[in-house]
């Protein structure tokens, strides 16, 4: 880690978080206004556009839609690569999904990159890529 972690820095990524876990639409405050770009493992892979959070919830909201039964859990690791420059950060945080659905689980390891402004008085997501590092049953 490069700079010291400001905890603020995390708020808006523990709402996406959170936002995948639960559908709460209420977290998708955690993006940035415009010139969100999204790069996820599921299709289509690239969310960008003034409609790319729009589209990306969607998607997640799907998975949610009764009568859904799944339940997803996550745990970050330690913040690496951490930079902060005028208004903008740089961050990458390894991320531990628990996946159960339909009496099955299975773990999920990756590591997240993130691009974070500052918008009115708060960080928030600009940009995201995931990437998985490992899946085991």
């Amino acid at each position: 880690m490069t700079e010291h972690l400001d905890p603020a820095l995390l708020a808006p990524i523990e709402k996406v978080a959170r936002f995948i876990e639960s559908g709460d639409e209420t977290l998708l405050s955690a993006f940035a206004d415009k010139g969100v770009v999204i790069i996820e493992n599921f299709a289509p892979h690239l969310f960008e556009g003034t409609d790319a959070v729009k589209r990306w919830s969607q998607k997640i909201l799907s998975w949610h839609a009764p009568p859904s039964d799944l339940v997803l859990k996550h745990s970050f690791g330690p913040v690496q690569d951490l930079s902060v420059h005028d208004g903008l950060a740089f961050l990458s945080l390894p991320t531990h999904w628990t996946i159960s659905q339909n009496g099955s689980s299975f773990q999920e390891d990756g590591g997240w990159a993130f691009v974070l402004v500052q918008e009115n008085d708060e960080w928030r997501v600009r940009c995201y890529g995931w990437a998985v590092t490992l899946i085991e049953d």
